[in-house]
């Protein structure tokens, strides 16, 4: 096992790419769509759960750590991963879209944002210092800068001013997360990525990884993006900041998303997704398969004795009818959630290593013909 961070290519099929990312708690195999867990779990689903549908990587967040239980706890209870019985590598986004979300709650300031807990009102400062203190104290393994994401459309001033302070504040993180590691929080193998912004303007994105290409990061991510702007604009947004990134460096697109999302951001180079889509949609009684979308919640599947899907490996796929879904859903009972994510998370694992598959055998051109608009509609 390696102490270092880095990115492997392994293949390459037009502009979809094929690699690892190299972390001392282990390899992460790109395209990767990391879990969403919040506040240290995957909604409804055990740890083990997560790891069987074959994720390499989980992601927390620093604003609702931060909160509850408090970062200071976790680390006295010996960091995130022991706390969550999650073994392998985990990131934590910065707070920066949570904090956003917090509208009249929050004021924003060159030193950072002072804000309101959502849960009880208490007042909090988050900084680019403290925002990567919390991270080192959780003992992340991949940690996002903290960035100003502001809501679409914007007005240019408003995207510039924030696209410039999002750099001012990267390199305050870049400055704080070498500190910690000078006084021992953050531990070799650890790595800092940056967060690419500036809405949908072309000069504004590339300026901003001009910027953070310029700082030396292990890894960009692309901010801001999946926030109503629509997928044609999103897309066109990625073929136009992507080419300003390195190619020996691992590339996230934040937030995103719908599996034709994923299969046409990959198309174009990205390697890492995280999205609340597939529990926060099995928790509502939405289904994705290989044939498409499917609403349990359709009185059509009241008696309906087929698996919820026939091409899956999971088992809350393949061993409990529609029928039975439908009633648990309907029902409002706990377990029917807990199947429909676990199935959905089974799923987005399965689409990336597919994903992978076709890269590797230099097909994906054809996969993402096949699958691209398929698996976003309702199936028949």
């Amino acid at each position: 096992m390696t102490s270092q961070f880095g990115y492997r290519p392994l293949g390459q099929d037009g502009s979809a790419r094929l690699g690892e990312v190299v972390t001392p708690r282990g390899v992460i195999r790109t395209p990767a769509f990391m879990p969403v867990g919040t506040a240290a779990t995957v909604k409804a689903l055990y740890p083990e759960q997560v790891k069987q549908a074959g994720a390499d990587i989980l992601l927390a967040n620093t604003y609702h750590l931060m909160l509850r239980p408090g970062a200071e706890r976790i680390h006295r209870l010996g960091g995130l991963h022991d706390f969550m019985r999650w073994n392998g590598p985990i990131l934590t986004d910065s707070g920066g879209f949570q904090v956003m979300s917090l509208s009249g709650l929050r004021k924003m300031s060159e030193e950072g944002v002072a804000f309101q807990s959502h849960l009880d009102g208490s007042r909090h400062m988050l900084t680019p210092e403290r925002a990567i203190e919390i991270q080192c104290l959780l003992g992340s393994d991949i940690q996002m800068q903290l960035d100003e994401c502001i809501e679409l459309p914007a007005e240019p001033a408003r995207a510039t001013e924030a696209m410039e302070l999002s750099l001012r504040w990267a390199a305050r993180c870049k400055a704080e997360f070498a500190r910690q590691r000078d006084v021992g929080l953050a531990r070799e193998g650890q790595a800092l990525f940056g967060i690419v912004q500036g809405g949908t303007d072309t000069q504004l994105r590339r300026r901003s990884a001009d910027g953070l290409v310029a700082l030396d990061l292990p890894g960009y991510a692309v901010g801001g993006l999946a926030v109503g702007e629509g997928q044609e604009l999103m897309l066109a947004t990625l073929d136009t900041t992507l080419p300003c990134l390195p190619a020996n460096k691992p590339r996230y697109l934040m937030g995103v998303g719908t599996p034709s999302d994923l299969i046409e951001a990959v198309a174009r180079g990205i390697d890492k997704f995280d999205c609340v889509m597939p529990t926060r949609s099995g928790r509502h009684g939405q289904a994705f398969t290989w044939s498409g979308r499917v609403n349990i919640r359709n009185a059509r599947h009241a008696e309906d004795l087929r698996p919820l899907d026939e091409k899956s490996t999971c088992p809350a796929c393949r061993d409990y009818s529609r029928a039975y879904l439908h009633h648990l859903i309907k029902s409002g009972e706990f377990l029917g959630a807990m199947l429909m994510s676990w199935a959905n998370t089974w799923f987005y694992q399965e689409l990336m290593a597919a994903m992978r598959t076709a890269i590797a055998e230099g097909r994906f051109e054809a996969f993402r013909r096949e699958y691209s608009e398929r698996l976003n509609k309702a199936e028949v």
